[in-house]
């Protein structure tokens, strides 16, 4: 069974053997967990994104989807790469959300990683409301099929910290 734990902090600096990244599609970088994992991972990640997009998403990863790429400087083996949905008030995307955190288990799966540290996907600049983030994140993960020993859940301040404890017994 699968380990949850959380951590209030900086998923940058997270020593496992993956780090998901809430990636948007163009896979280049961005805001928030996006444009930190790119700056401490340094110039490898961008070089893999980029080789992705010149290959296989030549038009951006989709929603919902993972890949992987190098973890580059961080202290991590990989980098899992996830595009979470924007939160819509009249369509629901809560699918797209979950299979962001069963995609990435399954990457990991196949790495054979067995300590992942996930962000709070989709409840920065994409807006989804934090304690329905947490709850459908705990869940997925909880009912998800994998090896995974530790999904750590490393949430950037107080409010998401208590969001994901709450979801928890």
């Amino acid at each position: 069974m699968t380990r949850i734990t959380l951590v209030q902090g900086d998923i940058t600096r997270q020593s496992v053997d993956a780090i998901v990244n809430a990636a948007n599609s163009s896979l280049l970088g961005g805001g928030g967990v996006d444009g930190a994992v790119h700056r401490r991972g340094g110039p490898a990640v961008l070089a893999e994104c980029r080789k992705l997009r010149a290959s296989r998403f030549g038009k951006g990863l989709p929603t919902g989807q993972a890949v992987v790429t190098t973890a580059g400087d961080l202290d991590a083996r990989w980098v899992i790469h996830t595009v979470g949905p924007v939160y819509s008030t009249s369509e629901d995307r809560s699918g797209l959300l979950a299979s962001c955190y069963r995609e990435s288990l399954k990457r990991a799966d196949e790495l054979g990683a067995r300590t992942v540290a996930f962000p709070a996907v989709s409840t920065g600049i994409y807006g989804w409301p934090m304690d329905d983030g947490a709850r459908i994140a705990v869940t997925t993960v909880r009912e998800a099929d994998t090896a995974v020993e530790e999904v750590r859940f490393v949430l950037f301040d107080e409010r998401a910290h208590e969001a994901f404890a709450r979801q928890l017994p």
